[in-house]
């Protein structure tokens, strides 16, 4: 498995990192048994960063990660995050953001303790909190490093400014948002600012929320309790103009024998050296399609074809409902 390096202080992890959110978005993971072999085939694979966050399930999440890592945790890092207003003990979410030092310490004790470790290797402010300093924000995670039970800090959907102020205060190692061929806003405002203070960048949602594996067509139905199923990018006639990129995904594809998330995936790598993209799956035989990525090779005419096309391509659709886009790029 290829390393890469988040940040300045000493944090190296696989090259590709596995997102949890999936396996539970409610209190109840009737399939928790195969989600926990998926998380165990991974490391057995390589992947040794893995994701999770208080607020999925709310909290079950960050229990059923602990249960699969439990037996492996020398070898592997566990980034969780912390900034909803939910109660840490019960789960109940009050709605909104929270971060403020008393809640943030006492996510933390309920992180650790869901998920039996000492210390958590990547804490994440998992929204930004307008009626919160940054100063303070960092100055708390500040203390919890020192007391030994978080190594490293990041933050996720910030801004550039909110990026400096927390950097300044405290060492950020990663900035976790959205990026993907068909979400690029962070290379104009953020990208700079990460060059700038040697900041490593984990983007989730890199396969598009699987609309770039090109599996999902204007056909597809979501459940309900998809968030897809609510996300304007993801509407039928938005799906329709946004197949734009499945075809060329699938023409670069066909040169390297590779599927589009496949390549999707590689082209994100070849952006930075200090970007290490964060997918999830359900399913081992996905897990094994998208670490195949690793050994695709986009050459200087391939990467120059995507960013021609691309650039031809009005991506359809905003990324989240209205009501999210308040708390992207605080």
């Amino acid at each position: 498995m290829l390393k890469r390096k988040l940040g300045g202080r000493g944090l190296e992890v696989s090259a590709l990192a596995l997102g949890c959110m999936g396996y539970g978005l409610t209190r109840d993971i009737p399939d928790r048994a195969e989600m926990i072999e998926v998380i165990r085939a991974a490391v057995e694979r390589g992947v040794d960063l893995f994701d999770t966050a208080e607020i999925y399930g709310p909290l079950t999440n960050e229990e059923m990660v602990g249960e699969a890592l439990a037996p492996l945790r020398r070898q592997v890092k566990i980034a969780t995050k912390f900034g909803w207003n939910i109660d840490p003990v019960t789960g109940e979410n009050f709605g909104g953001v929270n971060s403020k030092p008393a809640h943030i310490k006492a996510a933390v004790e309920g992180s650790l303790k869901r998920l039996g470790v000492d210390h958590i290797d990547l804490l994440y402010q998992h929204r930004v909190d307008p009626d919160v300093p940054m100063e303070d924000v960092a100055g708390t995670v500040k203390d919890l490093i020192a007391a030994g039970k978080v190594s490293y800090f990041g933050l996720s959907e910030a801004g550039a400014d909110s990026i400096r102020r927390a950097h300044a205060e405290q060492p950020v190692s990663a900035l976790q948002s959205e990026y993907s061929l068909w979400t690029r806003e962070p290379e104009t405002d953020v990208f700079p600012v990460l060059e700038e203070l040697g900041i490593g960048f984990v983007p989730f949602s890199p396969l598009g929320r699987g609309f770039l594996t090109g599996k999902i067509d204007a056909a597809t139905m979501f459940s309900d309790n998809d968030l897809r199923s609510k996300i304007p990018r993801f509407s039928p006639e938005a799906r329709v103009t946004n197949q734009k990129l499945i075809d060329l995904l699938r023409v670069v594809g066909e040169r390297h024998e590779a599927t589009p998330g496949q390549v999707a995936l590689a082209w994100i790598l070849v952006q930075r050296p200090w970007i290490v993209p964060l997918f999830g799956t359900r399913k081992i035989g996905r897990l094994d399609e998208n670490l195949g990525a690793l050994q695709v090779r986009l050459n200087s005419a391939d990467l120059a074809e995507i960013q021609t096309v691309a650039d031809t391509i009005k991506v359809e659709g905003e990324r989240y409902p209205a009501e999210m886009m308040k708390l992207v790029g605080l």
